[in-house]
Protein backbone atom coordinates (compact mmCIF):
# COMPACT_ATOMS: atom_id res chain seq x y z
CA UNK A 1 0.00 0.00 0.00
CA UNK A 2 1.69 3.18 -1.17
CA UNK A 3 1.54 6.10 -3.58
CA UNK A 4 4.04 7.76 -5.89
CA UNK A 5 5.13 11.38 -5.33
CA UNK A 6 3.92 12.21 -8.85
CA UNK A 7 0.37 11.01 -8.11
CA UNK A 8 0.30 12.85 -4.78
CA UNK A 9 1.43 16.06 -6.48
CA UNK A 10 -1.13 15.66 -9.25
CA UNK A 11 -4.04 15.23 -6.86
CA UNK A 12 -2.93 17.89 -4.35
CA UNK A 13 -4.83 20.86 -5.88
CA UNK A 14 -8.06 18.83 -5.99
CA UNK A 15 -7.53 17.67 -2.41
CA UNK A 16 -6.89 21.18 -1.10
CA UNK A 17 -9.95 22.59 -2.87
CA UNK A 18 -12.16 19.73 -1.64
CA UNK A 19 -11.41 19.87 2.08
CA UNK A 20 -14.28 21.30 4.09
CA UNK A 21 -12.96 24.60 5.45
CA UNK A 22 -15.21 24.73 8.52
CA UNK A 23 -14.19 21.24 9.64
CA UNK A 24 -10.53 22.01 8.94
CA UNK A 25 -10.77 25.08 11.18
CA UNK A 26 -12.54 23.04 13.84
CA UNK A 27 -9.71 20.49 13.76
CA UNK A 28 -7.15 23.27 14.14
CA UNK A 29 -9.01 24.63 17.15
CA UNK A 30 -9.23 21.15 18.67
CA UNK A 31 -5.43 20.85 18.47
CA UNK A 32 -5.16 23.34 21.33
CA UNK A 33 -2.79 26.24 22.05
CA UNK A 34 0.47 24.22 21.85
CA UNK A 35 -0.23 21.54 19.27
CA UNK A 36 1.59 18.32 18.59
CA UNK A 37 0.05 16.94 15.40
CA UNK A 38 0.67 13.29 14.54
CA UNK A 39 -0.02 12.79 10.84
CA UNK A 40 -0.50 9.13 9.86
CA UNK A 41 0.30 8.13 6.29
CA UNK A 42 1.64 11.64 5.79
CA UNK A 43 2.87 11.17 2.21
CA UNK A 44 4.57 14.36 1.08
CA UNK A 45 2.77 16.50 3.67
CA UNK A 46 -0.72 17.17 2.28
CA UNK A 47 -2.31 17.52 5.71
CA UNK A 48 0.44 19.89 6.83
CA UNK A 49 -0.08 22.07 3.76
CA UNK A 50 -3.79 22.35 4.51
CA UNK A 51 -3.71 22.64 8.29
CA UNK A 52 -0.48 24.46 9.17
CA UNK A 53 -1.70 27.97 8.20
CA UNK A 54 -4.47 27.63 10.81
CA UNK A 55 -2.20 26.51 13.66
CA UNK A 56 -0.12 28.66 16.02
CA UNK A 57 3.56 29.32 15.52
CA UNK A 58 5.66 26.62 17.11
CA UNK A 59 3.26 23.78 16.31
CA UNK A 60 5.15 20.48 16.30
CA UNK A 61 4.55 17.78 13.70
CA UNK A 62 5.24 14.06 13.93
CA UNK A 63 5.06 12.69 10.40
CA UNK A 64 4.44 8.95 10.09
CA UNK A 65 4.66 6.90 6.90
CA UNK A 66 5.96 3.52 5.77
CA UNK A 67 7.79 5.08 2.80
CA UNK A 68 11.15 6.74 3.67
CA UNK A 69 11.27 8.51 0.30
CA UNK A 70 7.93 10.24 0.93
CA UNK A 71 9.04 11.15 4.45
CA UNK A 72 12.14 12.84 3.04
CA UNK A 73 9.96 15.02 0.83
CA UNK A 74 7.61 15.80 3.73
CA UNK A 75 10.53 16.67 6.01
CA UNK A 76 11.90 19.07 3.41
CA UNK A 77 8.48 20.73 3.13
CA UNK A 78 7.69 20.99 6.84
CA UNK A 79 11.18 21.83 8.07
CA UNK A 80 12.67 21.75 11.55
CA UNK A 81 9.35 21.38 13.34
CA UNK A 82 8.90 17.88 11.86
CA UNK A 83 9.85 14.64 13.55
CA UNK A 84 9.72 11.86 10.94
CA UNK A 85 8.91 8.27 11.87
CA UNK A 86 9.07 5.32 9.49
CA UNK A 87 6.34 2.97 10.70
CA UNK A 88 4.03 0.25 9.46
CA UNK A 89 0.52 1.56 10.08
CA UNK A 90 -0.65 -2.02 10.61
CA UNK A 91 1.07 -2.05 14.01
CA UNK A 92 -1.45 0.05 15.92
CA UNK A 93 0.14 -0.51 19.32
CA UNK A 94 3.46 0.79 17.97
CA UNK A 95 2.08 3.94 16.33
CA UNK A 96 3.80 6.97 17.90
CA UNK A 97 0.67 8.70 19.22
CA UNK A 98 2.10 9.70 22.60
CA UNK A 99 1.62 13.36 23.46
CA UNK A 100 -0.54 14.08 20.43
CA UNK A 101 -3.05 16.90 20.78
CA UNK A 102 -4.41 16.11 17.29
CA UNK A 103 -4.09 12.98 15.15
CA UNK A 104 -4.60 13.41 11.41
CA UNK A 105 -4.77 11.39 8.21
CA UNK A 106 -5.68 12.12 4.61
CA UNK A 107 -7.07 9.64 2.06
CA UNK A 108 -6.30 6.79 4.45
CA UNK A 109 -9.39 5.36 6.16
CA UNK A 110 -10.89 3.91 2.98
CA UNK A 111 -7.76 1.76 2.55
CA UNK A 112 -7.95 0.23 6.02
CA UNK A 113 -9.91 -2.84 7.20
CA UNK A 114 -12.64 -2.90 9.83
CA UNK A 115 -10.45 -4.64 12.42
CA UNK A 116 -7.78 -1.95 12.09
CA UNK A 117 -10.29 0.85 12.50
CA UNK A 118 -11.84 -0.78 15.57
CA UNK A 119 -8.46 -1.24 17.25
CA UNK A 120 -7.36 2.26 16.27
CA UNK A 121 -10.48 3.86 17.74
CA UNK A 122 -9.85 1.94 20.96
CA UNK A 123 -6.36 3.45 21.23
CA UNK A 124 -7.03 7.07 20.24
CA UNK A 125 -7.43 9.58 23.07
CA UNK A 126 -6.84 12.84 21.18
CA UNK A 127 -9.02 14.54 18.57
CA UNK A 128 -8.82 12.71 15.25
CA UNK A 129 -9.18 14.49 11.90
CA UNK A 130 -9.37 12.25 8.81
CA UNK A 131 -9.96 14.00 5.49
CA UNK A 132 -10.82 12.84 1.99
CA UNK A 133 -12.17 9.34 2.52
CA UNK A 134 -13.74 8.13 -0.73
CA UNK A 135 -17.48 7.54 -0.28
CA UNK A 136 -18.43 5.62 -3.43
CA UNK A 137 -20.02 8.44 -5.45
CA UNK A 138 -18.94 9.46 -8.94
CA UNK A 139 -20.75 11.71 -11.39
CA UNK A 140 -19.59 12.56 -14.90
CA UNK A 141 -20.66 15.32 -17.28
CA UNK A 142 -21.42 14.50 -19.98
CA UNK A 143 -22.56 11.11 -18.69
CA UNK A 144 -21.91 7.73 -20.30
CA UNK A 145 -24.28 4.76 -20.11
CA UNK A 146 -21.40 2.69 -18.69
CA UNK A 147 -20.63 5.04 -15.77
CA UNK A 148 -22.86 3.27 -13.24
CA UNK A 149 -21.46 -0.18 -13.94
CA UNK A 150 -17.87 1.09 -13.80
CA UNK A 151 -18.49 2.89 -10.50
CA UNK A 152 -20.08 -0.21 -8.97
CA UNK A 153 -17.17 -2.39 -10.10
CA UNK A 154 -14.63 0.13 -8.83
CA UNK A 155 -16.36 0.25 -5.45
CA UNK A 156 -16.19 -3.54 -5.22
CA UNK A 157 -12.47 -3.33 -5.94
CA UNK A 158 -12.03 -0.66 -3.27
CA UNK A 159 -13.32 -3.14 -0.70
CA UNK A 160 -10.57 -5.60 -1.63
CA UNK A 161 -7.42 -6.32 0.34
CA UNK A 162 -4.95 -3.39 0.21
CA UNK A 163 -2.36 -5.28 2.25
CA UNK A 164 -4.00 -5.39 5.68
CA UNK A 165 -7.23 -7.26 4.94
CA UNK A 166 -10.47 -6.32 3.14
CA UNK A 167 -10.57 -2.52 2.98
CA UNK A 168 -13.55 -0.47 4.09
CA UNK A 169 -13.57 1.44 0.82
CA UNK A 170 -16.71 3.57 0.42
CA UNK A 171 -17.94 2.48 3.87
CA UNK A 172 -14.98 4.02 5.71
CA UNK A 173 -16.58 7.23 6.98
CA UNK A 174 -19.74 5.46 8.18
CA UNK A 175 -17.74 2.78 9.99
CA UNK A 176 -15.42 5.36 11.53
CA UNK A 177 -18.39 7.28 12.84
CA UNK A 178 -19.83 4.10 14.35
CA UNK A 179 -16.59 3.08 16.06
CA UNK A 180 -15.74 6.50 17.48
CA UNK A 181 -19.30 7.26 18.55
CA UNK A 182 -19.41 3.94 20.42
CA UNK A 183 -16.40 5.12 22.41
CA UNK A 184 -18.01 8.39 23.41
CA UNK A 185 -16.45 10.66 20.81
CA UNK A 186 -18.46 13.50 19.31
CA UNK A 187 -18.26 12.99 15.55
CA UNK A 188 -18.55 15.73 12.94
CA UNK A 189 -18.63 15.06 9.21
CA UNK A 190 -18.69 17.09 6.03
CA UNK A 191 -18.75 16.27 2.33
CA UNK A 192 -15.49 17.09 0.55
CA UNK A 193 -15.96 16.08 -3.09
CA UNK A 194 -13.36 16.42 -5.76
CA UNK A 195 -14.64 18.70 -8.53
CA UNK A 196 -12.47 18.07 -11.56
CA UNK A 197 -13.02 20.03 -14.74
CA UNK A 198 -11.28 20.15 -18.10
CA UNK A 199 -8.65 22.41 -16.50
CA UNK A 200 -7.51 19.32 -14.54
CA UNK A 201 -7.43 16.99 -17.53
CA UNK A 202 -4.13 15.40 -16.46
CA UNK A 203 -5.59 14.42 -13.09
CA UNK A 204 -8.78 13.24 -14.76
CA UNK A 205 -6.85 11.02 -17.16
CA UNK A 206 -4.79 9.46 -14.37
CA UNK A 207 -7.92 8.98 -12.30
CA UNK A 208 -9.92 7.32 -15.08
CA UNK A 209 -6.97 5.08 -15.92
CA UNK A 210 -6.89 3.85 -12.31
CA UNK A 211 -10.66 3.44 -12.14
CA UNK A 212 -10.77 1.50 -15.40
CA UNK A 213 -7.92 -0.77 -14.36
CA UNK A 214 -9.52 -1.51 -10.97
CA UNK A 215 -12.95 -2.07 -12.49
CA UNK A 216 -11.44 -4.38 -15.11
CA UNK A 217 -9.81 -6.47 -12.38
CA UNK A 218 -13.30 -7.26 -11.08
CA UNK A 219 -14.20 -8.75 -14.46
CA UNK A 220 -16.17 -5.85 -15.95
CA UNK A 221 -15.73 -6.30 -19.73
CA UNK A 222 -16.36 -2.67 -20.74
CA UNK A 223 -13.97 -1.11 -18.23
CA UNK A 224 -10.94 -0.76 -20.50
CA UNK A 225 -12.92 0.77 -23.33
CA UNK A 226 -14.67 3.13 -20.91
CA UNK A 227 -11.27 4.27 -19.66
CA UNK A 228 -9.99 4.96 -23.19
CA UNK A 229 -13.12 6.93 -24.05
CA UNK A 230 -12.92 8.95 -20.85
CA UNK A 231 -9.23 9.61 -21.51
CA UNK A 232 -10.01 10.92 -24.99
CA UNK A 233 -12.70 13.25 -23.62
CA UNK A 234 -10.85 14.54 -20.54
CA UNK A 235 -10.30 18.05 -21.93
CA UNK A 236 -14.08 18.53 -22.29
CA UNK A 237 -15.37 16.51 -19.32
CA UNK A 238 -16.09 17.28 -15.67
CA UNK A 239 -16.48 14.87 -12.81
CA UNK A 240 -17.38 14.85 -9.13
CA UNK A 241 -15.82 12.20 -6.91
CA UNK A 242 -17.37 11.98 -3.46
CA UNK A 243 -15.24 12.19 -0.32
CA UNK A 244 -15.98 12.75 3.35
CA UNK A 245 -14.02 14.69 5.99
CA UNK A 246 -14.31 13.42 9.54
CA UNK A 247 -13.48 14.87 12.97
CA UNK A 248 -13.87 12.87 16.19
CA UNK A 249 -13.57 14.78 19.47
CA UNK A 250 -12.92 12.71 22.61
CA UNK A 251 -15.24 12.85 25.60
CA UNK A 252 -14.12 15.12 28.43
CA UNK A 253 -11.84 13.53 30.97
CA UNK A 254 -13.31 13.28 34.45
CA UNK A 255 -11.20 16.19 35.71
CA UNK A 256 -12.46 18.32 32.80
CA UNK A 257 -16.13 17.70 33.50
CA UNK A 258 -17.75 20.68 35.27
CA UNK A 259 -19.03 19.99 38.77
CA UNK A 260 -22.72 20.84 38.64
CA UNK A 261 -23.55 19.64 42.15
CA UNK A 262 -25.10 22.16 44.53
Amino acid sequence: MGFSPDWLALRDPADRAARDRALLQRAATAAGPAPLVVDLGCGTGATWRALAPLLPEGTRWRLVDNDPALLEIAKANVGATADCVVADLAGIDALPLQGATLITASALLDLMPEAWLSAFAARVQAPFYAALSYDGRMEWAPPDDRDGAVTAAFNRHQRGDKGLGPALGPDAADRAEAHFTARGFAVHRADSPWRIGPDMAALQRELTHGIAMAAGETGLPDAERWGRDRDDAADRTSCIVGHVDFLALPPPRPEETPDVRH
